[in-house]
């Protein structure tokens, strides 16, 4: 598998520049506060749409939670974009053992209260305007492999422009209560939920 790499340098620059051109390219980044149990690591699932997503979560982290950020991305980005890695991207390199190593991997990183991994379940990139999110069955699999003492976020990020040049953004957040049984079904159920009631009340934002 491929693993995140630590250069201080790098890391401290696309820090800057991330928030840089976020609030460069964007009239507005709106995103909730919510309050998690401190002791505890956190696993973000997030829908995805856009080139952004990664970064809008990383600003987050940075400014709310200032976790050890870690992102699920897949072996081509992890190699196109070379700065990823140095920002807590890791992606499975093969298909099959590989896979469930990297699983695995996420498992391990949620064992410390000090991380925070990003993780899209969907798999790879969807509309903007998709009624529902998919998930793929690795995610239980990361939790399972975890000793289980995780802060659950759900993040639902919406894009719209109203009458401006530039576009706004923004990031509904849940904390969701664990289940003791979770299990996919239950999981994707509860996420899609957040995702209908974030469409919701991002249809009713005017300018």
């Amino acid at each position: 598998m491929y693993q995140p790499r630590k250069n201080t340098i790098i890391y401290n620059f696309f820090s800057w520049y991330i928030q840089y051109i976020i609030k460069k390219d964007f009239s507005l980044f709106s995103y909730d506060k919510i309050e998690l149990k401190e002791d505890s690591s956190i696993l973000v699932l997030a829908n995805h749409f856009s080139w952004w997503d990664g970064f809008f979560l990383f600003y987050i982290n940075k400014k709310v939670f200032k976790k050890t950020f870690h992102v699920l991305v897949n072996a081509d980005n992890y190699k196109k974009v070379f700065f990823l890695k140095y920002l807590g991207a890791f992606a499975a390199e093969n298909k099959g053992k590989d896979v469930l190593d990297t699983l695995n991997y996420a498992g391990n990183l949620l064992n410390d209260s000090q991380n925070l991994v990003l993780v899209f379940p969907q798999g790879k990139l969807y509309s903007n305007h998709v009624k529902s999110i998919n998930f793929e069955k690795g995610v239980m699999q990361m939790i399972n492999s975890s000793q289980k003492k995780i802060n659950i976020v759900f993040s639902s990020t919406f894009i719209d422009y109203f009458g401006k040049r530039k576009a706004s953004a923004y990031t509904y957040l849940q904390n969701w209560e664990t289940e003791e049984y979770v299990s996919l079904q239950l999981l994707k159920s509860a996420y899609n939920k957040h995702y209908e009631n974030s469409v919701i009340k991002q249809s009713h934002i005017t300018e």
